[in-house]
């Protein structure tokens, strides 16, 4: 009986002195990193857009052409009918979505090349700043 005496437990100030330290650390450091995700998932659709770049790139070289806008980047997994050129897949995996979970949106013939790339950003329109900003195939070059 005498060890239980000598025990001591914590006190609820104490626990909730520690809870709201703890509350203070979460509310300084969380948006620091979740403005980091932000950027990170930018920096994967750029390197996923270059990854296509190049897949479309061999594609022309064995097929003569870029992929249209209609076979669009599909045409790197699955041969397009009528093309017999088609040495693929160009792409070890699916076709991923962007990082926001929207498709990307591919054109050939296109604006700014042979073929235009894009990933709308977290909202999945066209424009934006921040994480709405646009990634595009041009500005990666």
């Amino acid at each position: 009986m005498n060890r239980l005496a000598n025990e001591r437990g914590f006190t609820l100030i104490e626990i909730l002195v520690v809870v709201v330290i703890l509350a203070i650390l979460a509310a300084l450091v969380g948006p620091r990193l979740f403005g980091k995700i932000a950027g990170a998932k930018q920096k994967v659709a750029a390197a996923q857009i270059e990854l296509f770049r190049t897949a479309l790139d061999t594609f022309r070289l064995d097929a003569g052409r870029y992929p249209t806008t209609t076979e669009g980047l599909k045409a790197l997994r699955t041969q397009p009918s009528g093309l017999d050129a088609w040495v693929g897949p160009y792409l070890t995996k699916a076709v991923p979505k962007d990082p926001w979970g929207h498709p990307y949106v591919y054109r050939s013939p296109a604006e700014h090349g042979d073929f235009d790339i894009i990933s709308y950003g977290a909202d999945g329109d066209p424009g934006g700043e921040g994480e709405n900003k646009d990634i595009v195939s041009w500005e990666n070059r």
